[in-house]
């Protein structure tokens, strides 16, 4: 049995109720066919996916792990789906061809890092379903004006739609976390536009805006604002923005630098 590692905020899965319920939650939003597996572990949530009617990938970065998925799934390690390798590190390219699905029990301490790798690659990942932190998913979840809002959920609300399906408790893992978990979906806009304006600024303004988030945005963006300039965003914080308002921010910046 494979062994969980503190180093990698390893928490198995051991109910399959809860996995199946995972698995349920994958729509094929986005008309994909094919799903990565992000931390299979031991494979409780890769037996639930595999029923389903995609391509599925596992990806895990312990060699225990893929010693042990080699060998409970050898037809999946001769077709060349089990994947020992970094999601935060690796080359998607290959799998973003056509649309990729993004599924698993996220390791809590890099999740915040997964989700901008999909940010990245958000033209080509329609739908993302998985478990992560509960105050995580609130976070992500949570309106303009919640005490949650912050710099994740602006950027992920404003190219997905993003529910928070269930909770789930620390007795269903092994070893149990210390805290409550959650289950999201995110799915990718039908009717996404492209930011209309420089993506760069787009997310830098964001995060400058809530690492200074008790200051007016006046404030806060100081070194941003042009001379002589104001806008009426810039009386309000961060969190009372919600994504298209920091975007129009972002296009008066640009028309006014």
């Amino acid at each position: 049995m494979v062994k969980p590692k503190k180093h990698l905020g390893q928490h198995f899965l051991k109910d399959d109720n809860i996995a199946r319920k995972i698995a349920k939650q994958l729509t094929g939003h986005g008309n994909y066919r094919q799903v990565i597996e992000i931390g299979a572990g031991t494979g409780v949530l890769s037996r639930f996916l595999l029923e389903l009617p995609y391509t599925v990938y596992l990806l895990d970065i312990d060699r225990e792990s893929i010693a042990y998925l080699q060998e409970h799934y050898p037809g999946l390690h001769a077709q060349g789906r089990i994947l020992f390798d970094d999601f935060l590190t690796m080359d998607l390219s290959p799998f973003i061809q056509e649309p990729v699905a993004i599924a698993g029990n996220f390791p809590y301490n890099i999740s915040s890092q997964i989700f901008f790798k999909v940010l990245q690659h958000r033209r080509h990942i329609p739908e993302v379903v998985c478990m992560i932190q509960k105050e995580v998913a609130e976070r992500l979840a949570a309106p303009p004006g919640n005490k949650s809002y912050g710099i994740l959920s602006v950027l992920l609300q404003r190219f997905y739609k993003i529910e928070y399906c269930f909770t789930v408790p620390p007795h269903v893992f092994l070893p149990p976390p210390k805290v409550q978990s959650a289950v999201i979906r995110m799915q990718a806009a039908d009717t996404l536009q492209p930011l209309r304006c420089d993506e760069k600024l787009y997310f830098t303004i964001v995060k400058a805006a809530f690492n200074q988030r008790r200051k007016t945005l006046r404030n806060a963006l100081k070194a941003f604002l042009p001379a002589g300039k104001s806008h009426n965003f810039l009386s309000r914080r961060a969190e009372q923005l919600s994504p298209q308002e920091f975007e129009s921010l972002c296009v008066w910046l640009e028309e006014t630098k």
